[in-house]
């Protein structure tokens, strides 16, 4: 089976990867339940990725329903390190205008009752979230969009909001006076999740609608974000072409050792179920013997 280091979460508008060679479909069972969709495993400008639909098949998923667990899950046991994800977003900013691409580094978390740790049922952990977003991987995306051309901006904070509905102008504006910069319903719990699993993850967010909050501009609708998703997913695409051949294989971020020192449950009273189902992720660490008794 291939190996691929590199996973792409493909959201709204982005089903499938045009150009990727040597593709093979695996279906991935996770402790978690089954992925939104099978992962396709190919090599994109020359480097070997894994691909999932956020969204399953056709659309089918909404946000609050993805098993963005068993999501994570099943691109970590593949051997990803680092995770690309694309997002189509609202723009909560009159200087961010559809069809502008963003490269976030915060996030706001205003879901509800999504399951956004591996960490339950006999085990605590605690990793840092101060940098939501891999600060090496964002980057190289912000420089492959400025190389493309795009109209990109570096930095911003996301907030994930609940759906499936979109905001009231009341809580556009709240968003907007807590300084929120982009608006959308699917960086978490990913970025999360995928924190926990030690991978670095990083976001394309292509900016398609005003939110509601705009005077000038109508409120969003299903319409208006799919009409441009098409007019800019060639923009993402490029991105992905160029950004892709410039990511090193030695990764030097904090993601990668996220879990030093974040389980917080002594060892020998983690149950036993549950180092099986996550040896994956903190199998290494027990093993060499890891003082865990810390947070």
């Amino acid at each position: 089976m291939l190996d691929a280091r590199v996973g792409i979460i493909g959201g709204s508008g982005l089903y499938g990867i045009e150009g990727l060679t040597g593709a093979d479909r695996v279906e991935v069972s996770t402790p978690f339940g089954e992925p939104s969709h099978a992962v396709i495993l190919g090599t994109l400008a020359g480097v070997k990725i894994a691909f999932l639909a956020r969204h399953g098949e056709g659309h089918r998923i909404g946000p609050a329903e993805i098993p963005a667990r068993a999501n994570i899950y099943a691109l970590k046991s593949l051997g990803v390190e680092r995770i690309i994800s694309v997002s189509a977003v609202g723009s909560l900013k009159e200087e961010i205008k559809p069809l502008d691409v963003v490269v976030p580094d915060q996030l706001i978390d205003w879901t509800r009752g999504r399951s956004s740790t591996f960490f339950t049922d006999g085990i605590v952990g605690h990793v840092s979230l101060a940098e939501p977003f891999c600060p090496v991987l964002s980057q190289l995306m912000f420089e492959a969009g400025a190389k493309l051309g795009a109209r990109v901006h570096k930095g911003g904070t996301y907030l994930v909001m609940e759906g499936p509905q979109f905001s009231t102008k009341a809580e556009s504006r709240l968003y907007r006076s807590w300084g929120a910069d982009i608006i959308a319903m699917t960086a978490l719990p990913e970025a999360k999740l995928a924190r926990e699993a030690e991978i670095c993850y990083a976001t394309i967010a292509f900016v398609t609608d005003y939110d509601c909050w705009h005077p000038h501009y109508e409120s969003v609708t299903t319409e208006m974000i799919l009409t441009n998703l098409q007019r800019g997913i060639d923009t993402v695409k490029g991105i992905l072409k160029l950004l892709l051949p410039s990511i090193r294989q030695e990764r030097d971020c904090p993601c990668a050792n996220a879990l030093k020192g974040a389980i917080a449950t002594e060892s020998e009273h983690i149950p036993e179920r549950k180092r099986k189902e996550l040896d994956l992720l903190i199998g290494r660490y027990l093993d060499e013997g890891e003082d865990v008794d810390q947070a």
